[in-house]
């Protein structure tokens, strides 16, 4: 993933995919769970070039959807449940899952088993550190939990560890299906194109 034009289709995909499945979060209308921290993960692994603004466009359009479906219930976003000191953690928490998909791409070759195992590797991983802030920080700075203790945290946190690394992998697994085809076409073209020379 080399050029401007393919990193532009990349990261299209990845704003239409977070603005159809991250509203749920607040409404609870998308059956899909929401695909935000794979969002990072994709964008880690296939943006690197474009880091430096992709990333907070990405985070600031998670941002702007949080606000948008929660003003739209006539609900204020400050006052929201979901909003709390701990909501700012997010930005790091999304950090982990771009540095996650960014150390997968570091030596990556095409797909094999190493790849896969790496792969599975850096989700989990990344998943873990941003399920940690991103929970860890809503448990322990607001004010809706009542009485924190480290027993009702570790709960929490094993709780819904597996469901958010079940969905995020899930459109993880998707990317890599895409990857792996598209890499099978490029090899397919290459070898036409050699027999072609051939003849």
């Amino acid at each position: 993933m080399n050029t401007n034009a393919q990193r532009a289709i990349v990261l299209s995909l990845l704003v239409l995919l977070m603005a159809a499945t991250r509203s749920h979060v607040f409404s609870h209308f998308t059956p899909v769970p929401d695909a935000s921290w794979a969002a990072f993960f994709i964008g880690g692994f296939y943006l690197r070039g474009w880091a430096r603004w992709a990333f907070p466009l990405l985070m600031a359009l998670a941002v702007g959807i949080d606000w948008y479906v929660i003003t739209s219930q006539g609900i204020s976003f400050w006052s929201h449940y979901c909003v709390s000191p701990g909501y700012w953690f997010l930005i790091p928490a999304h950090l982990a899952m771009w540095l996650g998909g960014l150390w997968l791409r570091r030596g990556y070759e095409g797909a094999s088993w190493t790849a896969l195992g790496k792969l599975a590797l850096s989700v989990v991983v990344a998943t873990a550190v941003c399920h940690l802030l991103a929970q860890g920080s809503f448990y322990w700075l607001s004010s809706s939990v009542a009485e924190p203790s480290f027993a009702g945290w570790w709960k929490n946190y094993t709780d819904w560890f597996l469901p958010y690394l079940r969905s995020t992998a899930m459109f993880v697994a998707v990317a890599a299906i895409a990857q792996v085809a598209s890499e099978q076409v490029v090899k397919a073209s290459r070898g036409e194109a050699r027999d072609s020379a051939r003849r």
